[in-house]
């Protein structure tokens, strides 16, 4: 069978750029959103988004190099690069922004019959009314076909889909793609679409922090054009959904071994809704994960710099729903601090509803709101201002409290 491709905007809405997200983004945020979020991924099958990320850091001119395992390292241009960065002698802090490229989908493992794939599911999935469910599969060059999901096996724990058969359709005669070259995850009516201000995608996690980081090294190249590279590294992982593989395999490498400066490794995740942490009210100053809680000081810079570029603007809690790269910084010794936007059908799981969803917690599109990603970009800029009191988080706390020393020292 030779495969039909089917092009990635045979799935977009007809709408131009500008109006699938209005006036809140310029038009080159707005298209590279797009972009992103349009691109097929699954862990271990990142090359899609790689190819963007590269191809928009060379038309701006922005230093970057892919490690061993590769990541896509931005803001130098060599590993020596990366220690000559980490070893500078300088009291501002390396900020270390880091977002994975990988969405939980599916391999294929071989073919059963002609038109039915055996699968292996790779990181979280919705695990009710998943058989029948509508696939994408694609390959490293493209788009190939479409499919149903049927003979699903779940894992022991019940928390995701295991293995599964794909009946491929949308394919014509001629020679079929090798099974392992093949992968997927859900489909719905588009990658991605706008209703008000949500932008619903089959994959939001993590491509919306992907993009948070392209923005900012965008935004910097452009302000520090000729000048000192500014403090900033961003780090686009691989494998982050089947336990942060990608990001395991850098710090492995020990790139910032011996770096003169501090280094502070900043997570941006795209997170489940929780409690205090929902999908329009801004995005989160994340104190922690499911694994642990974060730096205590410069989790205290974070809070202020929210509190002064987003008043009322932004949100503040642990995200326990689940863990998420900083806690691979943490164990191999850098402090991390998090920011998250807040995501509705996390891992496509129907926990909210909405278009595209049949029923509560069957397959849905992740939803994220425009809102949220602007405050997250306003945050993102704001961390990279020169002469934050990292070195002194606590000092205005501390005056205060002796202030009130004084204040009461009388009654004691």
């Amino acid at each position: 069978m030779r495969a039909r491709r089917l092009d990635m905007h045979q799935y977009l809405l007809f709408l131009p750029t500008e109006k699938l997200y209005s006036r809140a983004m310029n038009a080159r945020h707005a298209k590279l959103l797009t972009e992103l979020l349009t691109q097929p991924t699954a862990p271990f099958r990142e090359e899609h988004v790689v190819a963007v990320v590269q191809r928009v850091l060379q038309q701006a001119g922005i230093p970057f190099f892919c490690d061993p395992v590769g990541n896509v390292v931005v803001g130098c241009a060599s590993r020596a690069d990366y220690h000559r960065l980490a070893r500078e002698k300088s009291g501002e802090p390396l900020r270390l922004f880091i977002a994975h490229m990988d969405h939980p989908g599916f391999h294929g493992l071989r073919w059963v019959s002609n038109m039915r794939l055996r699968i292996k599911w790779h990181g979280g999935s919705p695990v009710r009314h998943v058989s029948g469910s509508r696939v994408w599969l694609a390959t490293a060059q493209d788009y190939r076909a479409e499919g149903k999901l049927c003979r699903v096996r779940l894992l022991k724990s019940k928390h995701a889909i295991d293995t599964a058969e794909v009946h491929v359709t949308g394919v014509t005669n001629g020679a079929r793609p090798k099974a392992d070259t093949l992968y997927g995850g859900f489909r719905f009516r588009a990658p991605v679409w706008r209703a008000g201000k949500k932008i619903y995608t089959r994959a939001a996690d993590d491509l919306v922090g992907v993009f948070a980081i392209m923005a900012t090294a965008l935004e910097l190249h452009k302000k520090s054009r000729g000048k000192k590279s500014p403090p900033f590294l961003g780090l686009l992982t691989r494998a982050e959904e089947v336990g942060f593989v990608g990001a395991i395999g850098h710090f492995e490498l020990d790139c910032l071994a011996g770096a003169r400066r501090p280094v502070i490794a900043v997570s941006l995740e795209t997170s489940r809704t929780l409690p205090g942490a929902l999908v329009g009210l801004g995005p989160v100053v994340r104190l922690g994960d499911r694994r642990t809680v974060f730096h205590p000081g410069y989790l205290k810079v974070l809070t202020d710099v929210a509190q002064e570029a987003l008043p009322g603007g932004h949100q503040r809690r642990v995200m326990d729903g689940g863990a998420c790269e900083a806690t691979a910084a943490i164990t191999y010794g850098l402090p991390a601090i998090g920011l998250s936007v807040p995501l509705g059908n996390y891992h496509n799981e129907g926990f909210e509803g909405g278009p595209g969803c049949r029923a509560p917690r069957s397959p849905a599109p992740e939803f994220v709101h425009l809102d949220d990603i602007e405050g997250l970009l306003t945050l993102c800029r704001a961390l990279m201002r020169n002469g934050l009191p990292w070195n002194k988080p606590w000092e205005s706390q501390r005056r205060l409290m002796r202030r009130r020393l004084r204040e009461y020292r009388r009654l004691l």
